[in-house]
């Protein structure tokens, strides 16, 4: 089975979707005149002035939501091992990947918002891909394909992010939490288990406001720590920063062979960590209540800054600077060793332990439990976030039919078919927590995979509503307006949660974060 997964792994993550990821970004970015520099100060005016309501978040609870699901174990481990496998140039490569996505995030999270819907069990905004595939070209010949598009991306997103995803944070929170304090896997497992039943069964107003609180004060306190060590090791960032881009163009003497990895693993886990087109962000995304998807497009597209140009950087320069680094040929641990940064011990696994070691080099003994505690909030916000993204893709599954009371069963297909993935997202944590990381990093790795080919190749056929919103979004702003989406007078079909919206006071209120 491992070699299966392996196997299907490969074919997956081939060079066609790393190519795909990188074009798509450069295609987005070109198109929307690369909103992602132009509308920097709008993106972070948004974050502290927004709409909410008894149905939808505010934009900077979905941003929460949003980077809970972005910012986890990609943010260290995933890091580590870009730099293991590809070398120091991988780091650029993830910031490439960052700045491209941030366009792709932008018209995912606006469709997302655009083609959103109120959930039959709960009255809650929902949406995603799977939302905007089937209701895009509602009205269309290409309908019945769409739709049907539609529903497969859900099916994968609920078994991605229902079964395979968790168990990579679990996994990592796991060995984490083992390496610093010796707890037990099977501790870790049902502690985490518990917590997380707890928040998920409260819904997805819990969710919004635990991860409100939790993820924006990990994100700080980690970068500020990372960047006192930074600080501490400025003699070494010159040679560091050359190195990166040394390595990443192939002209380093050392890392130059491996440019190829040093792309793949750049964009590979660059990906996974900022979650740019992998059609995850549109979840949360379109929970938030906004009077114009463009808002949350916005918002959503600088939370991709957030994850990597931030967070991931912090983590990249720790590593590098301390030289608590080892990096192998052949893309594997047993490859060998082109280089070894010498702050290591010789039997440190690929992973948080490179994190770790590079913090003990300025507080030893320390490295470990920061790193253990920072994992474990950021790992635990994160499957809370897939956890949502699931239940999003369950309710589409199901639709109309959410509400139907089951015969024997008391409760209705929605309520049962929800306890039911609880239940599955639980013992996917538990296992992942005592699972090796190989076989945790390549389910997690196959899920990513499954998720970006589906929604980038969707977007990319569905990408022309999002320009027309943020056209729209950018001449009221000009005019001094508050703007307010009207989907029938820019031509756009299929928005119709939009068609029937009426802003009412009762229902929203302007709130300052």
């Amino acid at each position: 089975m491992t070699e299966f997964l392996g196997t299907l792994n490969g074919y997956i993550w081939s060079n066609g979707l790393v190519y795909l990821c990188l074009a798509a970004g450069v295609y987005f970015s070109v198109r929307s005149r690369f909103v992602q520099v132009r509308q920097v100060p709008e993106m972070i005016r948004l974050l502290f002035q927004s709409e909410k309501s008894s149905a939808g978040v505010s934009s900077f609870q979905a941003l929460a939501m949003s980077l809970s699901g972005r910012v986890g174990t990609g943010n260290i481990a995933g890091v580590a091992t870009a730099i293991a496998f590809g070398g120091p140039g991988a780091l650029f490569w993830m910031w490439a990947v960052a700045f491209l996505g941030a366009s792709t995030s932008f018209v995912e999270c606006t469709l997302g918002q655009i083609y959103k819907t109120r959930d039959h069990l709960t009255g809650e905004y929902r949406g995603g891909p799977a939302y905007y595939f089937s209701k895009a070209m509602a009205h269309t010949r290409a309908a019945t394909p769409f739709k049907i598009y539609g529903f497969v991306f859900a099916a994968v997103t609920v078994l991605a992010c229902g079964l395979l995803l968790p168990s990579v944070q679990a996994n990592s929170m796991g060995s984490a939490m083992t390496e610093a304090w010796g707890i037990s896997s099977w501790v870790v497992a049902l502690g985490t288990v518990i917590v997380l039943a707890f928040v998920i069964i409260g819904g997805v107003k819990r969710i919004a406001a635990f991860a409100t609180v939790v993820v924006p004060f990990m994100a700080v306190v980690y970068i500020a720590v990372a960047l006192v060590i930074v600080i501490v090791n400025a003699a070494a960032v010159p040679e560091m920063i050359g190195l990166v881009f040394s390595s990443a163009f192939g002209t380093d003497s050392v890392f130059g062979a491996i440019i190829g990895a040093a792309v793949m693993w750049g964009v590979k886990r660059g990906v996974y960590s900022n979650e740019a087109g992998q059609g995850t962000g549109p979840h949360a995304a379109a929970a938030a209540e906004v009077s114009h998807p463009a808002k949350q497009g916005l918002v959503q597209a600088f939370a991709v800054y957030v994850d990597t140009l931030f967070i991931c950087t912090a983590t990249g320069f720790l590593i590098l600077s301390t030289g608590a680094y080892r990096v192998f040929e052949g893309e594997t641990e047993t490859g060998a060793i082109l280089a070894d940064g010498g702050a290591l011990p010789a039997d440190t696994a690929v992973g948080p332990a490179f994190a770790q070691a590079g913090f003990d080099t300025l507080w030893n003994g320390v490295g470990s439990t920061f790193i253990a505690i920072s994992l474990a909030f950021f790992c635990l916000t994160t499957i809370i976030a897939y956890y949502y993204m699931a239940e999003t893709n369950l309710r589409f599954l199901i639709g109309k039919y959410a509400t139907k009371q089951v015969p024997v069963i008391r409760g209705t297909i929605g309520s049962n078919t929800t306890i039911l993935l609880q239940a599955l997202i639980l013992i996917s944590v538990a296992s992942g927590a005592v699972s090796t990381a190989t076989e945790a990093w390549t389910l997690g790795d196959i899920g990513v995979g499954l998720m970006a080919w589906l929604n980038i190749i969707g977007i990319i056929a569905l990408q022309t509503p999002a320009y027309k919103a943020l056209r729209d979004y950018e001449r009221q702003r000009k005019s001094g307006l508050d703007p307010v989406f009207d989907p029938l007078a820019l031509g756009i079909t299929g928005a119709t949660f939009w068609e029937t919206y009426e802003a009412s006071s009762e229902d929203r209120e302007r709130v300052t974060v």
